[in-house]
């Protein structure tokens, strides 16, 4: 079922990114200049009303401290960047990558805030 629903998530953004790269000409909506890391490409990302979740692309060892969530704000919502700070140089190939998650408590937010993510989408390796 795990499968199904990634899969799923995969194709939504997938789409999304598409449609974003039309209208934006494919950069992320805010500027990642000066941001600590390397920008994230994401597999997939979810909000539930106090939680934030991530899919990144994975050889083996990539922990939530590898990646740091900036958050800012933009027109009234928040923006999350993901960035990288330490490189997974594992060797196992996680196809699907791993999923992180972060509580809007951790990241500085209310409960139920709306959220959007300036990250370039990536279809998990196949």
């Amino acid at each position: 079922m795990r499968d199904s629903i990634i899969g799923r998530l995969a194709l939504i953004a997938a789409a999304s990114a598409s449609l974003a790269a039309c209208a934006t000409g494919g950069e992320p909506s805010v500027s990642t200049q000066g941001m600590p890391g390397a920008l994230e490409p994401i597999h997939a990302a979810a909000f539930t009303k106090d939680e934030a979740v991530f899919w990144v692309s994975s050889n083996g060892c990539t922990d939530k401290e590898d990646l740091i969530p900036i958050v800012s704000l933009q027109g009234g919502a928040a923006v999350i960047t993901l960035r990288r700070i330490d490189e997974d140089k594992c060797r196992q190939d996680l196809v699907e990558g791993v999923e992180l998650k972060w509580s809007f408590e951790e990241l500085g937010l209310p409960p139920g805030s709306p959220i959007s993510v300036n990250n370039p989408y990536q279809l998990p390796r196949s």
